[in-house]
């Protein structure tokens, strides 16, 4: 059953007093071995390959410094400023001692750990690019690689990462299958697909429904994560680069939703990560719109959807199905947390990327959710994540306990402030909720 946009629904049997730590699992970080240490993972075969692509790698990033689309001065800077810690985006030990130091309980990890100069970049591109316009059989090979290597690195502190599996799964079925399934026997807990699938079949095609159907078997979370985007296309109109990658990962959602992929699989979840959340309300209410028959949709077709909703609307679907990984959450995106749905907004670090909270994230808390309902933060911040990947919060509770913030240290309670003060605060938008479903409204200014 969907939980209530506007009533979160507790987590497990864990139960947690006003002021206790947060137990933060962070929905979207990254790790990644510096390029050329995958070769010990990348089967021989694809080797002279890879050497081709560690030249074209080197040439890329010093065409980008002369192009000026990468910024020297911060790269300098921010390696400079952060050298040892950022060894933690691939050796396990320093990963946890700055899991610590931010105090984050867990973690969901995706490729990529150097967002700066992409030196830690999957082999062939099969990353945060991984896109459908890759060589099918060297972009099957370099996710393999990662994979095997993200598989060990999850080995350590197992109860603390959720590695996601590199999955292009625009290839052959039995070969996307196969990995899948060698995903799940070895411990990583969810698969990221191509954002973009380019000239390749687009996901409603029913060829995908094995896909869909094994990772909901597995209870195996399929994402996407913003990278990908049609680069020849802008040049170095960074601008057009900015606005269109986070709307590339998101375009999955509405394919599968229309296309009946969560009627079908009603167990699968689907989540689109580090592509902000602020996007959803508004389709949400077009969507919901147009499955009540809005005026101008009655004319396309008897059936215009085509069975694809079954008995639900798509904001129903989207509460059951679906969430979006937030990389530092604003807070506008906040403010409508009751349109998009609390347990949609799984917040997350960025960790190591300097774009994310990462090293300040409790800086970044206090001034994000310093009047957040506790309850609310508690599952945004990380409860909603446990659920959706299934992390153990008994194992992890010890460990937030140790490291998490508590509701006073992020400035929610103390100086007279109560919890019940803080639910007061938004009781009146929390009753407006999705207003065109409570048939409550914003109130209109007076003329």
């Amino acid at each position: 059953m969907a939980t209530s946009p506007t009533s979160p629904a507790p987590s497990s049997t864990q139960a947690f007093a006003d002021d206790d730590p947060y137990l933060i699992i962070a929905a979207d970080s990254h790790a990644g071995l510096p390029t050329e240490q995958y070769r010990q993972y990348l089967e021989s075969r694809y080797h002279p390959q890879f050497e081709e692509f560690l030249g074209e790698r080197e040439a890329q990033i010093e065409a980008s410094t002369r192009l000026g689309v990468r910024n020297e001065q911060y790269a300098k800077q921010w390696f400079e400023d952060h050298d040892e810690e950022l060894a933690g985006g691939w050796d396990a030990i320093k990963r946890d001692q700055a899991l610590d130091g931010d105090g984050v309980a867990a973690e969901v990890v995706y490729p990529d750990a150097d967002a700066v100069e992409s030196r830690t970049c999957v082999p062939f591109g099969a990353g945060l690019g991984l896109s459908g316009d890759l060589d099918p059989e060297l972009g099957m090979a370099g996710a393999k690689a990662h994979n095997r290597w993200l598989a060990e690195l999850c080995s350590h502190s197992p109860e603390r990462r959720k590695g996601v599996a590199l999955v292009p799964i625009t290839v052959e079925t039995d070969k996307v299958l196969a990995e899948i399934r060698w995903a799940h026997e070895h411990g990583l807990g969810a698969v990221m697909i191509p954002a973009m699938w380019v000239d390749q079949l687009p996901y409603h095609d029913r060829s995908y429904d094995p896909v869909w159907a094994l990772c909901e078997e597995l209870q195996m979370p399929v994402v996407t994560h913003s990278g990908a985007a049609a680069r020849d296309e802008y040049g170095d109109h960074l601008g057009i680069y900015v606005t269109e990658v986070t709307w590339w990962p998101a375009r999955p959602l509405w394919f599968l939703l229309w296309s009946g992929v969560f009627t079908r699989f009603p167990g699968l979840r689907f989540g689109v990560t580090e592509g902000g959340c602020w996007w959803l309300p508004q389709l949400l209410w077009f969507w919901d719109r147009l499955a009540m028959g809005q005026k101008g949709s009655e004319k396309l077709s008897k059936d215009p959807f085509k069975g694809a909703l079954g008995d639900m609307l798509p904001s129903e679907i989207v509460d059951r199905n679906c969430f979006t990984g937030l990389a530092n959450v604003k807070r506008r995106e906040l403010g409508q947390r009751y349109e998009i749905g609390i347990d949609n907004m799984l917040w997350g670090t960025d960790f190591p990327h300097p774009e994310g909270t990462w090293p300040n994230t409790n800086e970044w808390l206090k001034k994000t959710f310093f009047d957040i309902p506790i309850d609310e933060t508690r599952r945004m911040l990380g409860l909603a994540a446990a659920d959706t990947f299934g992390f153990d919060l008994a194992a992890l509770r010890p460990v937030a306990d140790k490291v998490g913030p508590t509701p006073s240290e992020l400035g929610q309670l103390g100086e007279g402030r109560t919890a019940a003060d803080l639910e007061a605060r938004w009781a009146p938008v929390k009753q407006v909720g999705r207003h065109w479903l409570t048939g409550h409204d914003f109130p209109l200014i007076s003329p």
